[in-house]
C-alpha cells in the first residue's frame, strides 16, 4: 500500500476529483429525483480548502456544476448541509430571516473519542482493531432501532476516514422532521448520560424497555471478545475497581475479595454476572424488591453508542460528505456494507495515495482505447481499476434502492389518482 504523506495532497486531489470521485451517483443521491423541488440547487455545501480556508454557503445549479467546481478548487474536505428556502450562494441577497433550512437528512456522528473513559487501548484520535469493535456495535444497535423501532428504510452508513462513523437517514418523511423530533429520536437512542465527573452513566429500572433488551442482545455477541479479552476490563485491581463502582455497594466487597482468586477477566465477569442474575431473579436489589441490572448497566456503559445530540437535532448542521479525503490519514470516507460490517477494517480503507498508485499501475490502456468515449464512462472505468470500486458499488446500490422506492411511490400515487 502506497504510504500517505499529507504534503502530497495538492497533487493527488486533482486526480481524485477528476478520475475517482463518484459524481454520477452522488448527484443522484442529493438530487432526490427533483420531483417536487430542485433539491440540488437549494443544498448547502461547504469546502475546506488548502491552508484551512473554509467556505460556507456554496450551492450549485446542477451536479455537473458541482463536479466542475470540485475539479477547479480540489477541496481538502467537503461538508453537506441542509436544503434551504433559497439558494445558499444567494443568502446575502435574501431578506433577513427569510433564508431558512427546510429539509435535511437525519444524521448521526459517532466519534471514538467519546469512549475514552471506557477504552484501555487508545485515546483521543487514535484507534486500533480492538476498540473499532465499539463502532461495529454502535452501527448494529442504531441501525436495528432505526429500521425496527422507527420504521426507517434508507440509511447510508459511512466511515469518517479516521476515528468514527456517520449515518445519513434519507427517507422522504424523515428529511422533513423538525429539530424537536430529531432531538426526541436521539434521546430515544441515548442511554449513556453524564460527563467525566459522573461515575455511573447507565441506570436501568423496571420495566426494562424492549429497545434496551434488544441492545443488550447485540452487545452480548461482542462483549467477551471486546471487553473481557481485548480491553481486559477486569484484568487488574485498578481496572476492576472501576467496574465494581457500577455495582450496588453491598456486592462490591464480596466481589473484591473473590476476584483475585479468578484467573482472568472472563472468569471474573462470569462471577459478577452470575451474582447479579441471582439477585435479579430473587428480586433483592439495592432497595428491597428492586431487581438489579448492574451487569447490563456495565455492558451498556462500556459498549453502548454515544451520540452527539447537537449534530443530529440541528437542521442547519453540516456533516462531512461521503467520499471526502481525510487530510491527516489520507483515507477515503467510504460507505459501509452492513452485510460485511464485522469484516470492515478501517486500516484497509484505501488512501488517496493508494488509489492514485493503482491508477498509475493500471497504465494508459484506457487512454489508448477510449476513442470517442465520454468522460463519465472513462471515469467509471478508472475507479473500477482501484480498491475504491466495492465502496462505490455499495453507494450505488443505496442510491438505486432509494430510486426504486421513489418510482414505486410515484406509481402508487398515479394509480390512486386514476381511481377517481
Amino acid at each position: 500500500m502506497a504510504r500517505f504523506e499529507p504534503a502530497a495532497l495538492p497533487e493527488l486531489l486533482p486526480v481524485f476529483y477528476r478520475r475517482l470521485f463518484p459524481h454520477g451517483a452522488y448527484g443522484r443521491w442529493l438530487g432526490y429525483g427533483g420531483v417536487v423541488k430542485n433539491y440540488f440547487q437549494l443544498r448547502e455545501f461547504s469546502f475546506t480548502l488548502r491552508d484551512d480556508v473554509y467556505v460556507r454557503f456554496q450551492s450549485f445549479g446542477s451536479p455537473q456544476e458541482l463536479e466542475r467546481e470540485l475539479q477547479r478548487t480540489n477541496p481538502y474536505k467537503i461538508d453537506i448541509g441542509a436544503v434551504y428556502s433559497h439558494r445558499p450562494n444567494q443568502h446575502n441577497t435574501v431578506h433577513l430571516g427569510a433564508f431558512q433550512p427546510q429539509e435535511k437528512e437525519l444524521v448521526f456522528d459517532i466519534d471514538m473519542t467519546d469512549y475514552d473513559d471506557v477504552r484501555m487501548c487508545c485515546s483521543s484520535a487514535e484507534i486500533c482493531s480492538k476498540c473499532w469493535t465499539l463502532m461495529t456495535i454502535a452501527v448494529r444497535i442504531i441501525d436495528r432501532a432505526l429500521v425496527e423501532d422507527l420504521g426507517v428504510r434508507h440509511r447510508l452508513w459511512v466511515y469518517s476516514g479516521r476515528r468514527g462513523v456517520h449515518c445519513w437517514v434519507c427517507d422522504d418523511a424523515v428529511r422533513k422532521w423538525s429539530p424537536a423530533l430529531r432531538a426526541a429520536t436521539v434521546e430515544y437512542l441515548t442511554l449513556v448520560k453524564g460527563g467525566a465527573e459522573t461515575v455511573k452513566k447507565v441506570n436501568l429500572s423496571e420495566p426494562v424497555h424492549p429497545f434496551i433488551r434488544r441492545s443488550i442482545s447485540v452487545v452480548e455477541k461482542y462483549f467477551e471478545a471486546y471487553a473481557l479479552v481485548g480491553q481486559d476490563i477486569l484484568g487488574s485491581p485498578e481496572s476492576w475497581d472501576k467496574v465494581l463502582a457500577l455495582v450496588p455497594e453491598e456486592h462490591r466487597e464480596p466481589l473484591q475479595g473473590e476476584f483475585p482468586k479468578k484467573r482472568d477477566s472472563v472468569q471474573r465477569w462470569e462471577l459478577l454476572k452470575g451474582r447479579m442474575e441471582r439477585v435479579r431473579v430473587s428480586g433483592r436489589g439495592a432497595a428491597p424488591g428492586t431487581p438489579c441490572y448492574a451487569d447490563w448497566e456495565i455492558m451498556l456503559q462500556y459498549c453502548f453508542p454515544r451520540l452527539d445530540i447537537n449534530v443530529s437535532k440541528g437542521v442547519g448542521h453540516l456533516l462531512k460528505s461521503p467520499f471526502s479525503v481525510h487530510p491527516k490519514t489520507g483515507r477515503i470516507s467510504v460507505p459501509l456494507d452492513l452485510q460485511r460490517l464485522d469484516q470492515f477494517d478501517p486500516f484497509a480503507v484505501p488512501t488517496i495515495s493508494t488509489l492514485c498508485h493503482e491508477l498509475d499501475a493500471a497504465g494508459n490502456d484506457g487512454e489508448q482505447e477510449d476513442g470517442g468515449e465520454t468522460e463519465p464512462k472513462r471515469r467509471a472505468r478508472d475507479y473500477k481499476k482501484t480498491s475504491l470500486a466495492p465502496y462505490v458499488r455499495v453507494f450505488e446500490q443505496f442510491v438505486e434502492e432509494m430510486e426504486h422506492t421513489r418510482r414505486g411511490e410515484l406509481l402508487r400515487r398515479s394509480d390512486l389518482q386514476g381511481d377517481f
